[in-house]
């Protein structure tokens, strides 16, 4: 029997987020006896549960603003350690996700080695360039980012270019790497196109099935919605551009309205959140076609979910977006016409050529990316340690 400890993630049963939503699948889809599982929980107690047979503990973590998550971490690995010891666990890994925790964990990494522990990390992405950060706390990200991968017995990468990122700018820790993809459920929705739900959300939103392009994603600037709404309001097309994503009319949003007054344009139409993954599945399933400006590091779970789901898929042209998405997709670049013309180009595609695109995306996530897939290769990695 081996104890996998998982900290990092909010915890689960899954409510949001991609660490969240992996924990969840790698639980519920567990196949191997042999793996028992221990799951950090962010809470406000100190109770435990168990859910898809995985011991979850709860961990209360005050209100400390942008520290918290590191404090959480810390605690979640403290008493990870605790649990090894007082259960006398000969045979243990702990998986921390994301790299928030550098400056501390090689204190914790002696403690680890000493029960007989392996400490494997999951990188994320680039987390050190996003623009929601000030300048001190990137620079706390890119030194934690450095500690981590120094400390840690293995790093799972889930994406192809952030291995090769690890090992060239790691090079002096000669990092061990292992890439394991991140999953995409690759079921159709269960809603029928003339479900209430649906129909009520289209009703509300005034937009109509294949008559519009589709975003979702976080409101951050590294994910280009000013690239994509300029674009889009410098197109001729007469399709809606549906963003789903959870914008608060926040400071980003307001300057970006100032910059391209996109609220002149009928066609842009910001819709919020969408909690309900049936549905959230089939305005994918419906769009015409699917936009991904993601640019800042790692597999994207949305980028996975919209090439299992849509049709036609437009993915800015980086490294992390062509390693998924290869001759399955269309690309565009950031300079100015680029993407207008793209879209132009794509309202005139004949359903011959938009079927061809969708059999090769839905074949790339089936073939690489199933969770049942990604499960087997991490129990795989377990056992093995």
């Amino acid at each position: 029997m081996i104890d996998v400890f998982i900290i990092g993630s909010k915890g689960i049963p899954a409510k949001y987020g991609g660490f969240e939503t992996f924990v969840e699948k790698l639980t519920e889809g567990q196949k191997s006896k042999d793996i028992k599982y221990h799951v950090s929980c962010l809470s406000d107690n100190y109770k435990e549960i168990q859910h898809n047979g995985a011991r979850c503990f709860n961990i209360k973590v005050p209100n400390i603003g942008p520290a918290k998550a590191v404090y959480y971490d810390i605690a979640a690995l403290k008493e990870s350690i605790k649990y090894i010891k007082d259960n006398n666990i000969k045979n243990s890994i702990v998986y921390i996700l994301a790299c928030r925790i550098g400056p501390f964990v090689g204190y914790y990494k002696n403690k680890l080695k000493k029960l007989g522990g392996t400490l494997i990390v999951n990188p994320d992405g680039h987390e050190w360039k996003r623009a929601k950060w000030n300048k001190a706390i990137r620079q706390y990200w890119k030194i934690s980012e450095k500690y981590m991968v120094k400390h840690s017995d293995l790093l799972i990468c889930d994406s192809k270019n952030i291995e090769k990122y690890i090992k060239e700018d790691y090079k002096q820790y000669n990092p061990k790497t292992t890439f394991i993809a991140y999953g995409a459920d690759t079921k159709k929705s269960k809603l029928a196109d003339n479900d209430s739900v649906l129909l009520q959300w289209y009703k509300e939103k005034n937009v109509k099935k294949k008559e519009y392009y589709l975003v979702v994603g976080r409101f951050v600037p590294e994910n280009n919605y000013e690239t994509m709404i300029t674009e889009f309001m410098r197109s001729k097309t007469n399709k809606d551009f549906v963003l789903i994503t959870n914008v608060e009319k926040n400071k980003f949003y307001e300057e970006l309205k100032e910059k391209t007054n996109f609220d002149k344009d009928k066609r842009i139409k910001f819709a919020g959140t969408v909690y309900n993954q049936e549905l959230l599945k089939k305005i994918r399933e419906n769009a015409y076609g699917y936009l991904h400006g993601h640019e800042v590091g790692g597999t994207n779970p949305s980028l996975l979910e919209a090439l299992a789901s849509t049709k036609l898929n437009i993915l800015l042209d980086v490294g992390f977006n062509k390693e998924v998405g290869l001759d399955g997709a269309l690309y565009f670049k950031k300079q100015k016409g680029d993407l207008a013309t793209l879209i132009g180009k794509v309202d005139l595609l004949n359903k011959e050529v938009i079927d061809k695109f969708e059999e090769k995306s839905k074949l790339r996530i089936s073939q690489d990316y199933s969770w049942e897939k990604i499960v087997k290769y991490y129990e795989s990695l377990f056992l093995s340690n």
